[in-house]
């Protein structure tokens, strides 16, 4: 089954998103993350994904509480997937602690492959790779680290999945990279999860058709109304009467 996971980006606890990864160039679509979660959840999403961005950048996770209270308020129903700062075992355990059900590790696990091994002990980990033309990018999405898609999965082999970023269409919804996702699925040892120019129920059609996606991530074009939650579910073969949570 493909997941759905609706986005809650945070800066300075707020709903956020950026444009390509840019800080200075964001949209704000709130100031309760918490509501808009539970609006998630109510529509039918089993996974939310969360992302601090502050954490991201600076290392501070100072929208944790914020990402606990999301945890905690759709607990009954629905898993958090959560990344941003995550770059230690404290920090995978406090969030774990906090009702997480999988963390997304980046920069960290991009500086050190053993940490995933490591904290995949403690909780579910997700190794996200974020990249512009192939190379990722660490620090929120600031620097280029030198490590390419095509090498970095064999470095994890602990992963339960990896999140697959577009920079340059993050944000856009100008479409998926259908083909450079296909190809991911293909290279990696965990189902893929799509991020980055979801824009319009076509493109999650087409990402329901790659053989190996785990999930599609999508937060800009839920927020302007490109679809509803409902809409992307039967775009992905699930709709309101699929299971519970996995």
């Amino acid at each position: 089954m493909i997941e759905l996971y609706p986005a809650i980006d945070l800066l300075g606890g707020r709903v956020v998103r950026l444009r390509q990864g840019d800080y200075a160039d964001e949209t704000v679509y709130g100031n309760d993350p918490v509501q808009v979660a539970r609006d998630f959840a109510a529509a039918g999403a089993t996974w939310i994904h969360v992302v601090d961005l502050d954490a991201a950048r600076s290392g501070d996770p100072v929208n944790r509480p914020v990402v606990a209270a999301v945890a905690a308020a759709v607990a009954a129903t629905t898993q958090v997937q959560t990344g941003g700062g995550v770059r230690s075992i404290g920090d995978v355990t406090e969030l774990a602690s906090a009702g997480v059900a999988r963390v997304v590790m980046g920069s960290a696990a991009v500086r050190d492959p053993a940490l995933v091994a490591a904290a995949s002990e403690v909780v579910s980990v997700a190794v996200g790779l974020d990249h512009r033309d192939g190379e990722i990018a660490v620090h929120g999405w600031t620097e280029g680290s030198g490590l390419y898609l095509d090498d970095a999965y064999e470095l994890y082999p602990t992963a339960a999945a990896f999140v697959i970023t577009d920079i340059g269409r993050d944000g856009m919804l100008a479409g998926p990279d259908v083909e450079g996702l296909t190809r991911s699925a293909q290279q990696a040892g965990a189902p893929v999860i799509a991020s980055g120019g979801v824009g319009s129920v076509a493109d999650i059609e087409a990402l329901a058709r790659i053989e190996g996606l785990g999930g599609v991530i999508t937060g800009k074009a839920l927020y302007e109304g490109r679809f509803t939650i409902d809409e992307a579910l039967a775009a992905l073969g699930g709709g309101r009467d699929r299971g519970g949570c996995r």
